[in-house]
């Protein structure tokens, strides 16, 4: 069955829709706390389901059946880490956050550790934001190609610019409540999808079931073995879940954003931990159909064999699904992908526009000044992540684990110095940098360790091995920094 015109136009209705509901929220942005922060007005609800939304992205639609379909359930194991580290970062974290009136998680850093060590950490969010959202937008097109069969280039500057349109417009209030619709949306077109395929197959989920079993037990949700280079065992995916999203949600300006838009410490923490229960069943929910897409294409298998997973699901919607659906379909997965993209060119734009440009272009500039430089730059990071998009279509590697294995990296440093900044009195500002720069050599050393197979250490991993390094080093570089200081003062 070939995508209709009546699904081309549930999908154009719906990216109209969309793109005029966000940008009718302009009218209340007035200050800078308007366009980053919705003015502390936002409900803790709306922003759980945000944080959800924000995390999500279109990789999470395409790619997480895709890996249930190769593999098993085990990717779920690294979810349960997810849990946990929304515990430590409302513990830990979000109470520092709340003790002032900051717009980025790296005025936390200036406040302990002075601007030099801000602009370090804010330098990675920007790069690495950059890079990680511009593999997400090359999966748009993924999705555009085989439902249109238009070229590259074409989807994603048109899904770019309309996202960009109501981000620019509207900020982070048109964000947020434009994240809550998408979120519905597409979990409710997924559970769809998810019926309408168990009942083609004959025998429904007995039927699945058993296929599973026959083809390696498919349903393992558990694997407890250990070793360094699997990225789906037990223990890599808890300690790895957790230092992954508390360096996400801890230190990255995507989720922080969300938090510190919250109209008090307790409405954060309420929102991000109630967002760990919406997380473990949305990706519960795509698990599962990659498991189920599995048994459907042994019975009725593709007419040509798919060239990497993240085109199963897709497909699946494009030619099965009756017409209206499949464009009902296609409309959530494009909500997944425009409501990470409007999370990306805000937070791109807050910390351009607050950790740079305000301190150091024009720091006494009123409201209006800032708020037009916003928008700009709000532009300006659109056009960047298009060309990082068009780049990364070259690349074979899953989306989905590439864009955590980019974010990955520079994440263990910057939880580290986050870490040293709240956990010790000791650090100081050379020590943590000294640290995070070690944090990223033992890095560097385990992924060239890997491209040339002298070690294999899942991207799972990374994290904890960035922070490990970068906390260690970083306190005992202080530690030793302070004690020569010392002895040259003790002698003179």
């Amino acid at each position: 069955m070939a995508f209709s015109r009546l699904d081309l136009a549930v999908v154009i209705a719906y990216l109209i829709a969309i793109t005029a509901f966000g940008a009718h929220f302009r009218k209340s942005q007035h200050t800078l706390r308007d366009y980053f922060l919705g003015g502390r007005r936002l409900p803790w609800w709306a922003i759980a389901f945000s944080v959800v939304s924000a995390e999500t992205s279109i990789l999470t639609i395409i790619s997480v059946p895709g890996i249930a379909y190769r593999s098993n359930l085990t990717f779920l194991q690294l979810v349960l880490g997810y849990l946990v580290a929304r515990v430590v970062v409302s513990f830990v974290l979000l109470p520092r956050y709340f003790a002032g009136e900051l717009y980025t998680a790296y005025q936390l850093v200036e406040k302990r550790f002075g601007r030099g060590l801000k602009l370090f950490t804010a330098a990675l969010f920007l790069t690495t934001r950059a890079l990680a959202e511009g593999v997400r937008v090359f999966a748009i097109s993924i999705v555009i190609e085989v439902i249109f069969k238009t070229g590259v280039l074409a989807s994603v500057i048109i899904i770019t610019v309309l996202t960009l349109f109501y981000t620019f417009e509207g900020g982070l209030t048109a964000v947020i409540w434009t994240d809550v619709i998408q979120l519905l949306i597409y979990l409710s077109g997924t559970v769809l999808a998810l019926v309408l395929a168990l009942q083609a197959i004959p025998g429904g989920w007995g039927e699945v079931a058993r296929l599973a079993q026959s083809a390696g037990d498919k349903l393992t949700l558990f694997d407890f073995h250990f070793n360094w280079h699997d990225p789906y065992l037990f223990w890599s995916g808890l300690v790895g879940g957790t230092f992954l999203t508390s360096a996400s949600h801890g230190t990255d300006q995507l989720i922080v954003q969300r938090l510190l838009a919250a109209r008090n410490k307790r409405q954060s923490q309420t929102a991000l931990l109630s967002s760990g229960l919406l997380i473990l069943f949305q990706f519960a929910l795509f698990l599962v159909v990659g498991v189920v897409l599995f048994a459907f294409y042994r019975h009725f298998p593709p007419s040509t064999p798919f060239s990497r997973v993240d085109r199963i699901f897709p497909t699946f919607v494009a030619t099965q699904l009756p017409r209206g659906l499949a464009g009902l379909l296609i409309a959530a997965i494009l909500a997944a992908a425009m409501s990470n993209l409007s999370a990306a060119f805000n937070s791109l734009a807050s910390s351009s526009v607050v950790d740079f440009y305000k301190p150091f272009v024009r720091p006494s500039a009123d409201e209006g000044h800032y708020l037009g430089v916003s928008r700009g730059l709000t532009l300006a990071w659109g056009a960047v992540l298009i060309m990082i998009a068009l780049a990364a279509r070259h690349l074979r590697q899953s989306v989905l684990e590439l864009a955590l294995t980019i974010a990955s990296v520079p994440y263990g440093s910057m939880l580290g110095i986050f870490l040293l900044g709240v956990l010790t009195r000791r650090a100081t500002a050379r020590g943590a940098l000294i640290g995070a720069i070690l944090g990223l050599a033992a890095l560097g050393v385990v992924i060239l360790g890997n491209v040339m197979n002298v070690v294999t250490v899942a991207w799972t991993w990374y994290v904890a091995i960035g922070t490990s390094v970068t906390f260690v080093g970083g306190w005992l570089a202080s530690v030793g920094l302070r004690s020569q200081e010392s002895g040259v003062g003790n002698q003179e």
